[in-house]
């Protein structure tokens, strides 16, 4: 039976800067409402319709005009802004509204107003999108945090190599103490004026999205942050559409970027007690694609989030406003349009399904084996080069080449890839026991100290097979950091990780023995990787060979398929070794579709992706169960003849539910108070199963089934 969850539990939430619509009263757990503006009024409707009430607003960016100018403190704060070459043009987020510089002055400013939203009784705060934009770095403020940080002079972040690595540095350390400062302020306000234990989270983009459009994040480093809580994964069509590589060929691969991104930031919770939602977004920024792309989209992230079963909340969506009250192109290109109708249904189901999911009961039903690719925070210091740099365009820094490389064609070969954070080494003894295989490069990434060197070669020594990938030709690998200092001096940081294995630092490409396990060293660059189909097939041998060293040989494969509880997730990709489709043997809802269909036996064409309720796990020794619904279901009430429940949801759109009973339905009546509303009805004999359509509203409709 889909469960009566308590909204405390905040499995599903959405943010609005809107007041209360019933339009797009979606029945998630929680509302975060945006921004300060009206703050009392906004969190009174939203509480009044039970949802549970937290805070987001932009920590990079906001209407702060009132810092810049001076009207807060007395000295104005323009310097603050950030700022590109010759420090003439500010970023900006939209219209007038900079990106900061995150200065002590600043985070006490947005201490000191954030203070309004734990008087109003918010219950958690989350402080999005700390971004510092690659392309900055040359205001007054920044030249001051540079001498402050480094004790010396500042340098052009786009004159040399470590120039830029050394501001990226510095960038994600001024966000990090800003997020430090901001929550922990704020607890301690909260606990004295109140008695009250507030919670913060901090909404960011994946590592690899922010390392695509060159912008620097704390990122890993929030887990070194005791006062933040948790996250939320900001991940949707947009971030992954950007265009990679893949056998030479360069284009949008939404749902294997997608599956990297979750992977990636599942690493921020692994072994700890903070919470993380999954966000998705049924449209995204650019407004300028039609219903049906959007929607397509749409489902190819939200299958990708659920191949990270480990995570079980999601944000369901960012402004439903614009969402259920938008308009859109049209197909046909003659005008705009609002939400397709079968498509609002579908998304009110889809959602209240994410609320059931599990992190438990979960078995992989295709052969799907694991493998890691480790990246760095450092990804995001390596995002530029000197000017006058003719070897690293612009178009091939974007595409980042060298991380789909690695990744790439590990996904496309059938295997679930995670991306493996390399500062977890140091941080979490023992972090890399859940992988047997993982595969490292330092050509577009380095290790921060020579400890998380030893932690790998030690995971090595254990039994692990490390896949090293790398020729020594980037350019960071000159810029002055330890593996090139002091008594010991090495070309690369690879050279010390070899040397601490108990090899050669010079060693040949080749398979090594170490210790109880084996390093592989492929020596290429992983941008070849994803450009030569050559190069390609070469990695490729050598992640078998691993496979097949370690007793586990695998043959490459063109899908996925996850049961979580009573779901199942599955995919079919495109440009793999076969192309095939996937089949699945049995019944099942689909949950993807508006009229929760009949399938048996469903194929999965090549490029598709399902989200199915699987008919085996309906509890027959009752006598009904709800498969799935488009709304919160509440007072759920069984009897040996009947099922009643009361579905609440937005208004202006058609409910629907997809109910077992023991028998077939005699009747089937709703109503809204003690008004009846008109309801349809189709029942399949086969599976005992009948789909009702009904009007939505946010006063709840009961519907009751007698049998």
């Amino acid at each position: 039976m889909l469960k009566e969850y308590d909204r405390h539990e905040e499995r599903t939430g959405f943010q609005e800067s809107n007041d209360y619509d019933e339009r797009y009263d979606i029945q998630s757990d929680f509302v975060m409402v945006y921004g300060l503006h009206n703050l009392k009024n906004r969190i009174a409707h939203w509480k009044k319709r039970g949802y549970v009430i937290h805070l987001m607003t932009g920590i990079a960016w906001g209407n702060y005009g009132d810092y810049l100018s001076g009207k807060y403190d007395g000295r104005e704060h323009y310097d603050e802004m950030q700022v590109g070459k010759g420090g003439k043009e500010a970023k900006n987020h939209g219209g007038s509204i900079p990106y900061m510089v995150p200065s002590v002055s600043f985070a006490d400013y947005m201490a000191n107003k954030l203070k309004v939203a734990i008087d109003a009784g918010v219950e958690a705060i989350h402080l999005e999108e700390p971004e510092f934009w690659v392309e900055c770095g040359y205001s007054e403020a920044f030249k001051r945090e540079w001498r402050i940080f480094y004790n010396e002079p500042w340098q052009n972040p786009h004159a040399t190599c470590e120039g830029h690595y050394k501001a990226s540095k510095l960038k994600q350390y001024l966000y990090k103490r800003t997020l430090d400062r901001i929550c922990a302020e704020l607890k301690e306000y909260s606990l004295v004026k109140y008695g009250k234990a507030v919670r913060f989270y901090v909404p960011t983009h994946s590592l690899i999205n922010y390392s695509q459009w060159k912008i620097v994040s704390p990122e890993s480093s929030l887990l070194d942050i005791p006062s933040v809580d948790g996250y939320i994964a900001q991940i949707w069509t947009g971030t992954s559409r950007v265009r990679n590589t893949y056998r030479g060929v360069s284009c949008e691969r939404t749902f294997e970027n997608a599956f990297l991104e979750y992977g990636i930031m599942q690493e921020l919770v692994a072994g700890t007690d903070r919470k993380m939602w999954y966000l998705h977004d049924p449209i995204e920024d650019n407004l300028n694609h039609t219903w049906e792309d959007y929607r397509k989209n749409y489902y190819k992230t939200v299958a990708a989030s659920l191949f990270h079963p480990e995570i079980a909340s999601f944000e369901v969506t960012p402004w439903p406003k614009r969402v259920y009250t938008g308009q859109y192109p049209n197909a046909e290109g003659t005008g705009k349009e609002g939400i397709p109708k079968e498509y609002k249904t579908n998304l009110l189901t889809v959602n209240h399904a994410l609320r059931d999911m599990k992190t438990d009961d979960v078995e992989w039903l295709t052969d799907t084996k694991k493998i890691g690719v480790i990246l760095s925070d450092t990804c995001l210091f390596e995002r530029s080069y000197p000017d006058g740099d003719r070897q690293h365009d612009e178009t091939e820094t974007v595409l980042w080449d060298p991380f789909f490389g690695l990744a790439m064609p590990l996904l496309k070969s059938g295997l679930c890839v995670r991306p493996v954070q390399l500062e977890n080494f140091r941080r979490y003894p023992g972090y890399g026991d859940g992988y047997k295989k993982l595969v490292l490069s330092y050509e577009f990434m380095k290790p921060e100290s020579p400890d998380i060197n030893n932690a790998i070669a030690q995971w090595v020594r254990n039994g692990g097979a490390l896949v090293y990938v790398g020729d020594g030709s980037d350019a960071y690998h000159d810029i002055p950091h330890w593996w090139n200092s002091g008594k010991h001096k090495y070309k690369t940081p690879a050279d010390h990780l070899f040397e601490t294995m108990g090899l050669s630092a010079d060693i040949s490409e080749g398979v090594y023995s170490v210790g109880k396990g084996t390093l592989t060293y492929y020596c290429a660059s992983p941008s070849d990787i994803a450009k030569d189909t050559s190069c390609c097939d070469i990695y490729l041998s050598h992640i078998k060979n691993i496979f097949e060293m370690t007793g586990e040989p695998f043959s490459a494969s063109s899908s996925f398929a996850l049961r979580r509880g009573r779901y199942v997730v599955a995919a079919a990709l495109y440009e793999t070794c076969n192309n095939e489709p996937l089949t699945l043997a049995g019944t099942y809802i689909d949950i993807f579709d508006e009229k929760l269909p009949v399938c048996k036996s469903p194929e999965i064409k090549t490029g598709d992706v399902r989200l199915f309720a699987d008919l085996s796990r309906i509890d027959t020794e009752g006598n009904s169960d709800i498969i799935a619904v488009s709304g919160r279901v509440s007072g759920v009430k069984q009897t040996n003849r009947s099922l009643t429940c009361k579905i609440t949801g937005p208004s202006e759109m058609r409910g629907c539910i997809r109910v077992w009973t023991k028998r077939p339905p005699k009747t089937i009546s709703a109503k809204t108070g003690s008004e009846s509303v008109p309801v349809t009805s189709v029942f399949d004999k086969e599976t005992k199963t009948t789909y009702i359509e009904f009007p939505s509203s946010p006063r709840g409709i009961i519907i009751k089934t007698v049998f």
